[in-house]
Order: C-alpha cells, then sequence, then structure tokens
C-alpha cells in the first residue's frame, strides 16, 4: 500500500516561501491506478518525486509498502527506489550505446541478492515481448521509433518487479497513435502485473485508461467524478 499523508511542498524563494502542494493525502492498494491531472507547473511531477523518494515534502509523511523512505539513509533511499520504484519519465531515458535488452536490464546492475542473471535477462525479454517488442531487442534506441523507445522504458521500470510505478507524462513526447498504444499498454501491464500505478499527466485521454482520477488546484488534491 502507498500512504500520502497530509502532504505539502513549499520552495524557499527571496520573496518568501513559494508553496507547491498542499495538506495532499492519497492511499492506493497494490492493484489500485490512479491519474493526476493539471496544467504544467501545477505541482503533479512534485508530488510524483515525493511519492518515489525522490524529492523529501516539507512537511506530511510517505509510506510504500509499510516503509517510510525519508527514514532511510542516502544509501537506503537509493536501494529503496531501485527495489520498490519503477519510474517512467517523459523522455525514454534509455542509454544510447546499449540495446533494448540490455538498457531494460540497467536497473538490475545494483541490485542486490536478486535473481540470478539468466533469470533478469529472461524476465527482461519477455517484458520486451509483452511490448511488443521481440524481434527488437537487439535494436539500440536510435534504430527504434518514439513509442518503442517508450515501450523500452515500461520494460526497464518493471524488470524489478517495483510494488509502485510512477509515470510522469509518459505519452507526452508521442504522436497521437503512440499515445493511445502506449496508454493502453500501461494500463493492461499495470493490470497483468498487480503494481499501485500513478500517472501524471495534462491529456484527459490518458487519465481516462486508469481507475481513479484527481486533479491538482492551487496546490491541493482534488477527486475528478
Amino acid at each position: 500500500m502507498l500512504i500520502a499523508d497530509s502532504i505539502s511542498k513549499q520552495y524557499d524563494t527571496p520573496r518568501g516561501p513559494l508553496p507547491i502542494l498542499e495538506n495532499v493525502s492519497l492511499t492506493i492498494k497494490r492493484g489500485e491506478s490512479v491519474a493526476v491531472m493539471g496544467p504544467s507547473g501545477c505541482g503533479k511531477s512534485t508530488l510524483l518525486y515525493i511519492l518515489g523518494a525522490l524529492e523529501p515534502p516539507t512537511s506530511g509523511a510517505v509510506r510504500v509498502d509499510n516503509v517510510d523512505p525519508y527514514a532511510l539513509d542516502d544509501a537506503g533511499q537509493a536501494t529503496f527506489r531501485n527495489t520498490h520504484v519503477g519510474f517512467v519519465f517523459q523522455d525514454h531515458l534509455l542509454l544510447p550505446q546499449l540495446s533494448a535488452l540490455d538498457n531494460v536490464l540497467v536497473p538490475t546492475m545494483v541490485a542486490r541478492n536478486g535473481p540470478s542473471a539468466s533469470e533478469l535477462a529472461t524476465r527482461a525479454r519477455t517484458l520486451l515481448a509483452d511490448v511488443g517488442l521481440q524481434r527488437r531487442v537487439d535494436h539500440r534506441p536510435g534504430e527504434l521509433s518514439g513509442g518503442e523507445r517508450q515501450r523500452v522504458a515500461i520494460a526497464r521500470a518493471l524488470i524489478l518487479k517495483p510494488s509502485l510505478l510512477l509515470c510522469d507524462e509518459p505519452t507526452g513526447n508521442l504522436d497521437r497513435s503512440s499515445a493511445a498504444s502506449v496508454a493502453a499498454l500501461l494500463a493492461d501491464l499495470h493490470h497483468a502485473q498487480q503494481t499501485m500505478l500513478v500517472v501524471v499527466t495534462h491529456n484527459p485521454s490518458l487519465a481516462s485508461h486508469f481507475g481513479r482520477r484527481y486533479e491538482i488546484d492551487a496546490g491541493c488534491l482534488r477527486s475528478v467524478t
């Protein structure tokens, strides 16, 4: 379970504190999916980074699988992110010199006490097949379309079986057809993998694929019916 309790975030500026989020609370169980909408600059990505232990809140608490990541030291937080959280960003962030298969395996290079290298390679190939790229495993990012690169990024995010999958505008750089395909793929994989899924987007079409929808308005999280 993911529990965000009264999360607030502000940044210090020369003109005083700049509030971004105000008392945001959210609970997600395994298998549930949530879309958070709002215009650019409203705090969607900030909320995602807080949930993923990338940026601490000013106040409030986060627990993922009964762990408070902000109670851990830097090394502990890095391990937590690697083992509990999968990230998909607007830019695929693939390494250009690596094949699709090796890009998927990148998170496993720092994982400890996990499956063997052969087991991980088999899972990576299975994930690439799940995202429709079984014939592209040896291709580098420059040989793939934008939609295909984002599919590799999704497979990479799932390689270590995270309980929480966080997606920041995952279709923002794609054309309409590719965006619709990736959105449907995310929904299908979330259902199959039974992760907790949070997607932030300004796109209502993408948000419609997921179970619960919210918007951030003046720093507050409000349910969208």
